[in-house]
């Protein structure tokens, strides 16, 4: 055999034994076995690395047998593995664990902002289902009237009232609601149970294509947990004739079919004078099941139902003068009764393995009414002001998206076509004025409302090296309906309006610890479809135009920071006063902002949290020093410090922070500032949590919502306008005891 034969035969024999990279795939689950989003594929033998996408999904390229993986994400134990096949994808689990700075690499697949919210929701308590919305950085909200009401929505320099500006949704269904009968866009998410909770999406400012309708401060989407890992049973008892019970029940839990129920019921009395006689009861049920190798299907079922007595936004003078206290009221006959019923079936189907289609559809069942009295004997110094609002309606829904993913050496390459359909059928939408909750003495409004939404858009994402641009476009067609039903004559009014919205952001990951960004934006909010129809469509869809730039950073391992400076302008506020029935155009407005957050955690078991935001928001249509946008904040803070369950332990001490604001367009009537600490600590065993929680821990007198209004008392001969406020919660001792088996 000469020597060239030997050789060839000798790389022959060779080949089975050669290392050849390959595309290494699969899914990271948690215990739960759900998909984990984000977490990170770190190659220890060519110092490349990955992320798992939206679907806990990871396609690993330049990988060989013998490779060794570290696999990371801020909640999980970091696990390593050593490749050893392709024959066919990978399924890996991660266990819990304590949040880890150190796990978080910043990556242009990974929305980073988010881990913000995954860090805070998993460290710091929550209240109520509404007060998880504080978990968005900068995000401050107040209620007034008696715990049943929506509450009051602070961001980005915006009084975004109960939704006006902000879009908000449960797994996909969308929680505002349109043309309601106490004011556009409002955002009742008392049906979320907080326990519930997997984890919190949010985006500020209308840089996103899938999100239309009232996207001009921002978005927030939450998701619930697909499976519970065990059964739990909450017990909370606090001051003021406060319980709160939660149960959590596995229904079934196997490694293609997870379901599980939950319910929760509340009461309180409040700190009022009169008793608020607050309730609410929830129940939520939720499958998620594998019916093939490329089908999912997902059903929700949930209702609560809610009523309360207020005792509403007191005036100032009430209380100077020791007419009534603090915690008194003028009219406490005020109040009201909410329910909703959802209903939401998803689907998922894997066409191939770099693209899908998602698909949801929904129904809601909802009924709301509210009696207010903010004015008391200003245009009725005999019977009072006291005002109902009331409506029913059934809203349905489809949601359908396509993904699909690509590239060639030089990029990566993804894109999303969606399509959203939306109608709602409200009867009965009325606004009247009433007297003692039982008779009506003049309807104000009364009529049917049909509103239909239809929205389309495309978005991709192209991946070159350290760069990321997303171009997204979005189109919305609305069709408006009022029959009014005070009209002698019947009529059935429509108006039709359409907008564009284009979208571009621009990252660069400069290393795995520094990302620049640059956002920008069109979006819109619509009016109320009895404003629209009355005008005749004169500027239905007010658009906003934004941009952000900003960067995260990781200066060390254990610091997170994210800094932007925002600018956003509205070319129309039209701001629907539900309480009167009229609209007040507020004209053209601007607003522009630095933020910054930050997360520390010097030690493994200590977390340091703080959000400072600044906002100068004013019109641009009048003249200075009359410029001023009513409850706008310029400056907001939160921060606080966790301890993280630390052998069991775990606790925390949290403050939150809003400056005085204009009250008025002059600023001569002020809405008080405060600054609120409230604290928390208790143990974990293995099966039992004890635990305490103190609101308002220094018992600051403070006022939670305030506006400037103009009113009459009965024994007043003229009438007076000045700050009419809420007060907030005093000191407010809670415990709690929770049993998982």
């Amino acid at each position: 055999m000469s020597f060239t034969n030997a050789i060839t035969l000798f790389l022959i024999w060779l080949v089975p034994f050669q290392i050849v990279a390959q595309t290494l795939s699969g899914k990271i689950v948690d215990d739960y076995k759900e998909p984990i989003i984000g977490v990170q594929l770190f190659n220890e033998s060519n110092l490349t690395h990955t992320h798992t996408d939206h679907n806990g999904v990871f396609a690993f390229d330049k990988v060989s047998v013998g490779d060794i993986l570290m696999i990371t994400h801020i909640a999980y134990e970091a696990k390593s593995i050593t490749v050893t096949t392709f024959n066919e994808p990978l399924t890996i689990e991660l266990k819990s664990s304590a949040i880890s700075l150190k796990e978080v690499v910043i990556s242009p697949k990974l929305n980073a902002l988010n881990l913000i919210t995954s860090i805070d929701l998993q460290t710091n308590p929550v209240n109520s289902s509404q007060d998880v919305l504080r978990q968005v950085p900068g995000l401050f909200i107040g209620q007034h009237a008696g715990g049943g009401k929506a509450e009051q929505i602070f961001l980005r320099g915006f009084d975004i009232d109960h939704g006006t500006d902000i879009t908000i949704a449960v797994d996909g269904l969308p929680v505002n609601m349109v043309s309601h009968a106490h004011g556009q866009g409002y955002a009742d998410l008392h049906f979320l149970i907080p326990e519930t909770i997997k984890n919190v999406d949010f985006g500020k400012g209308a840089y996103y294509g899938n999100h239309g309708n009232f996207n001009t401060a921002g978005y927030v989407n939450f998701k619930t947990h697909e499976a519970i890992k065990n059964n739990s049973i909450k017990m909370e008892l606090g001051q003021f004739n406060t319980q709160r019970f939660v149960g959590l029940f596995n229904l079934i839990n196997n490694e293609h079919h997870h379901g599980y129920f939950a319910t929760e019921y509340i009461n309180s009395d409040g700190p009022f004078d009169s008793p608020q006689n607050f309730n609410r009861i929830n129940v939520f049920g939720k499958y998620t099941g594998k019916i093939s190798n490329a089908d999912k299907i997902g059903l929700t079922v949930s209702h609560f139902t809610s009523n309360w007595d207020a005792s509403g936004q007191i005036p100032v003078r009430s209380v100077e003068d020791k007419f009534i206290g603090r915690f008194g009221a003028i009219d406490d006959t005020e109040g009201g009764e909410t329910s909703r019923t959802n209903l939401l079936l998803n689907h998922q189907k894997f066409t191939s393995s770099n693209s899908f289609i998602k698909s949801a559809i929904f129904y809601s069942k909802y009924d709301f009414e509210l009696f207010s009295n903010f004015t008391f004997f200003l245009e009725d110094p005999i019977n009072g002001d006291q005002i109902r609002q009331r409506e029913t309606r059934d809203i349905f829904g489809v949601n359908s998206e396509y993904f699909s993913s690509t590239g060639v050496s030089w990029m990566d390459f993804d894109y999303q076509l969606g399509i959203q359909l939306r109608a709602d059928r409200i009867k009965e939408n009325e606004l009247s004025h009433t007297l003692n909750r039982k008779e009506i003495l003049n309807r104000i409004r009364f009529g049917d409302v049909n509103e239909t939404n239809v929205g389309l858009y495309a978005n991709a994402n192209m991946e070159f090296g350290k760069w990321v641009i997303n171009p997204s476009l979005r189109l919305d067609y609305f069709d408006f309906e009022y029959i009014d039903a005070l009209n002698g004559v019947y009529d059935r009014p429509s108006v039709n309006q359409s907008i564009l919205s284009p979208k571009l952001n621009v990252l660069h990951n400069y290393s795995t610890d520094l990302q620049f960004y640059f956002k920008s934006g069109k979006g819109f909010h619509s009016n109320d479809a009895r404003v629209v129809v009355a005008q005749e469509g004169e500027k239905t869809l007010p658009a906003s135009y934004g941009m952000d730039l900003g960067f995260i950073w990781k200066p060390v391992p254990s610091l997170l920071i994210n800094t932007a400076y925002w600018y956003l302008f509205l070319e129309q506020e039209f701001v629907y006063v539900g309480d009167a029935g009229i609209v007040e155009p507020s004209g053209k407005t601007k607003r522009q902002g630095l933020e910054v957050s930050m997360r520390y955690q010097p030690v493994d078991w200590l977390l340091w949290d703080f959000d400072a935001n600044y906002t100068l928001a004013r019109s641009t249509e009048e003249e200075v020093g009359e410029n001023y946008i009513p409850l706008a904040p310029d400056f907001t803070l939160a921060s606080g410090i966790q301890i993280l369950h630390r052998s069991g332990l775990y606790g925390g001490l949290n403050m939150r922070h809003i400056n005085n604001r204009p009250a008025n367009e002059d600023n001569s009537i002020v809405a008080e500032g405060y600054t609120i600490v409230d604290f928390n600590a208790g143990y974990n065993w293995k099966s039992v949590s004890v635990g305490v929680q103190i609101q308002n821990l220094l018992n600051t007198e403070w006022n939670e919502t305030q506006f400037a209004t103009e009113s009459r008392l009965f024994n007043e001969p003229l009438p007076v306008e000045e700050i009419h406020f809420t007060p907030g919660t005093p000191f407010f001792l809670k415990g709690i005891v929770e049993y998982k088996f």
